[in-house]
């Protein structure tokens, strides 16, 4: 088996190093950014994809996730995920995964090292030239190290607010506007949301916060008096397909866009399935 490393500590990353271990590699992650500094610990994390392509692959990539959410809902309470039911407005009511992400990062971390793996913070200035191969799962930071400039930002804010007893989701994308969402957490319940193409600002804007909050509680009237318990803002890597594939000793999984959860398993097992290639 090979000695891999993967480049990238968001979702994408710590999932892929998770299969790759699971396969019999020797896997070390290494990321400037810790996964609880990543965009992914402030995704509101309904299995649903959004802003990632093509479509043929996706629906293939998420039908795979959420086998193995489902799964993880009903066997291990430490991982936050549940199965809930929802509306999506326009297409009607349907259940899905919803994932606490800053309890689902930890959970990843505490995989890969119960399997033998490392993950360790690393400012790199280009892929390493050592291991057997690298899985570049570096997000944003591919436009540095993939040489990639069709990877874009795409920020979204969200407002983090209480928990007054809402079990259901809701999601309204219609009218081509910014989706708006209300996705409940066990403690909290997520808002959003913005999808600003090219910005590059992590900075919750107040102008917007009140828009989001209006929005979510015109879809759900119970949150008309939820207290706010934070503002986040994260950046989508967004790309007109997701890049998976390999080249030489590299193997490239990045472009998620706003899917990086959702596509998460089935991206990994076709990482694992082009290593064994």
């Amino acid at each position: 088996m090979s000695r891999v490393i993967v480049v990238g500590a968001g979702v994408v990353g710590l999932t892929c190093a998770v299969r790759l271990l699971e396969a019999g590699h020797r896997v070390d992650v290494v990321a400037r950014d810790l996964p609880l500094e990543t965009t992914s610990v402030v995704a509101a994390a309904l299995v649903h994809p959004y802003l990632a392509g093509p479509v043929d692959l996706v629906e293939r990539w998420t039908a795979r996730s959420q086998a193995v959410f489902t799964a993880l809902a009903a066997q291990d309470d430490r991982a936050g995920v549940r199965v809930l039911p929802g509306t999506d407005v326009g297409h009607g009511d349907a259940v899905a995964p919803v994932v606490d992400m800053p309890r689902y990062l930890p959970w990843l971390v505490a995989r890969v090292e119960a399997l033998g793996g490392t993950v360790t913070r690393l400012n790199l200035a280009a892929l390493p030239d050592h291991g057997d191969v690298v899985v570049n799962c570096s997000g944003l930071g591919a436009r540095l190290l993939g040489g990639d400039h069709t990877v874009v930002p795409v920020a979204g804010q969200v407002v983090v607010v209480e928990q007054v007893g809402l079990e259901r989701w809701a999601l309204d994308g219609r009218d081509g506007r910014p989706p708006t969402y209300v996705v409940p957490r066990e403690r909290e319940i997520v808002l959003g949301g913005t999808d600003d193409a090219g910005e590059w600002s992590r900075t919750p804007s107040p102008q917007v916060a009140a828009d989001i909050v209006e929005r979510a509680t015109a879809l759900v009237p119970a949150l008309a008096h939820a207290r706010v318990l934070r503002h986040r803002v994260g950046l989508r890597p967004a790309r007109p397909v997701v890049r998976l594939e390999r080249r030489g000793r590299v193997v490239h999984c990045y472009g998620h866009g706003g899917s990086g959860v959702t596509l998460s398993w089935g991206c990994a097992d076709d990482v694992v399935g082009l290593l064994q290639d």
